[in-house]
């Protein structure tokens, strides 16, 4: 069986074939898991790593760690027929491994700076089982130059080995949307560089078994890593175009929803929809703005793009008060529902979500609140530190005011007439995420307020 590093296409051309290599992959939330499973689908061995024992756990009884539609049945599956094993261990997991994948999540931290530690540390101890003639593939997203910087130096240190010469490196960012991230993986297409001629091809090899779409090699892993960056930096730019024009619909009495509708009629125009933007893209744009300022450079036009992005928060507050005013009630001491934890509509992904802040926010502001997500269980809600109810009855019971902050469809079906039962009169409805038709609100006698809902202010 050849090295890893030198693959040519007919050594794992057949299920039979890969299943004589083991891959090993560092991080097994969403996306870990599922490259896990894809590889085990493949045909290879699989091993999926977690420094987390609570994610190791879940994942060894087949579920994982965040909710993903085929993730567990695949799970499952691979478990059984034994190409799928999962360990806290990755020095141990390094050993046996001819690929190694790292999908460990970079976080950014209070000060709005990246955090690599868990990077860091992943590498460290696989470094220290990492075997020459092995393949090592990164798809954490990163500030350009990290992967060498970082990824490269500590694999080498760690291990006594030279990327290049002894084992293959090569860095292929992932961008898959919870929800559809086993499909995204498999039908994108897929950046791919390395250190050397020798690790890009093998690479490619290898994530073309799992990878469909098309393969787009890059000269560098900075380049790759800029490309990763870009994507979602210019989601974050047009996302902050929709909510300043969503501001001055509000002002000027118009509704930004039909404008979009029309606009985007036309060929030219994707106009995106105003909404609270969290998740990866808003840690993208992050870590590509701490990087410019270490080369000096400002972005101004994604720095203004976080700045307006991250004012919508404090214009949902604005949005409360206005329509609790038309109420005839003050802000403070206000109870208020607030619909929807997750950083995006639809799925159950907490995390980069904005919505705890807002709960801060409003709190210290002296309101009341309780929080609901369909996607979550009153137990997941109150671990996170949300105060909730374990009902929606119970959480729109006596309140003055729902607060909805993400778009789940789930919410276009509430009940209004029986929640006007509920809740204490005269109350309102604040939609940050265009769920609910603002005639029918008011038809039931609720006060309505919608960002970019301009004809509905007055």
């Amino acid at each position: 069986m050849p090295m890893a590093m030198t693959l040519e296409r007919n050594d794992i051309d057949t299920p039979e074939k890969r299943g004589t290599y083991t891959v090993s992959v560092v991080g097994c939330r969403r996306i870990g898991l599922s490259l896990a499973c894809l590889f085990a689908e493949a045909g290879f061995k699989v091993v999926g790593v977690d420094s987390d024992q609570c994610v190791v756990d879940l994942a060894r009884k087949g579920r994982a760690s965040l909710a993903e539609p085929e993730l567990n049945d695949l799970t499952k599956k691979h478990l059984k027929d034994g190409r799928l094993t999962v360990t806290n261990d990755a020095k141990k997991a390094a050993l046996t491994s001819d690929v190694i994948i790292f999908a460990v999540l970079t976080t950014i931290d209070q000060k709005k700076k990246p955090n690599y530690s868990g990077l860091e540390k992943a590498c460290k101890e696989v470094g220290m089982g990492l075997r020459s003639g092995s393949l090592a593939i990164s798809t954490s997203a990163m500030g350009p130059g990290t992967a060498e910087n970082l990824v490269k130096e500590t694999l080498e240190s760690a291990s006594g080995l030279k990327a290049g010469v002894d084992f293959g490196l090569a860095y292929s960012p992932i961008r898959a949307v919870p929800g559809r991230v086993l499909q995204d993986i498999a039908t994108c297409a897929r950046v791919v560089c390395a250190v050397n001629e020798q690790s890009l091809k093998a690479a490619s090899l290898f994530l073309s078994t799992i990878v469909k779409g098309e393969m787009v090699k890059v000269k560098d892993i900075k380049t790759a890593e800029a490309v990763r960056l870009f994507e979602n930096a210019y989601q974050d730019v047009n996302v902050a175009l929709a909510n300043e024009f969503a501001h001055f619909c509000e002002k000027a009495g118009i509704d930004f929803v039909e404008v979009q509708k029309a606009v985007n009629r036309q060929p030219e125009c994707h106009l995106l929809t105003s909404e609270i933007v969290g998740g990866h893209v808003s840690r993208d744009s992050y870590l590509l703005l701490d990087e410019a300022d270490a080369v000096d450079e400002k972005l101004r036009m994604l720095t203004l793009a976080r700045k307006i992005n991250d004012e919508m928060l404090r214009h949902a507050l604005h949005l409360v008060r206005d329509a609790l005013k038309s109420c005839g009630k003050p802000l403070r001491r206000a109870k208020i529902s607030l619909f929807g934890v997750s950083c995006r509509p639809n799925v159950k992904e907490p995390r980069g979500s904005p919505v705890k802040k807002l709960v801060s926010m409003l709190s210290k502001k002296g309101v009341l609140v309780k929080v609901y997500d369909p996607f979550f269980s009153h137990k997941e809600l109150t671990d996170m530190g949300y105060p909730a109810e374990r009902t929606l009855t119970q959480t729109v019971k006596g309140v003055d005011c729902l607060l909805i902050t993400m778009g789940h469809d789930r919410f276009r079906r509430l009940n209004l007439r029986n929640i006007k039962f509920l809740v204490k009169t005269p109350a309102a409805i604040v939609d940050m995420g265009h769920v609910i038709i603002p005639q029918k609100a008011e038809r039931e006698g609720f006060v309505y307020r919608g960002v970019g809902r301009g004809v509905w202010t007055k």
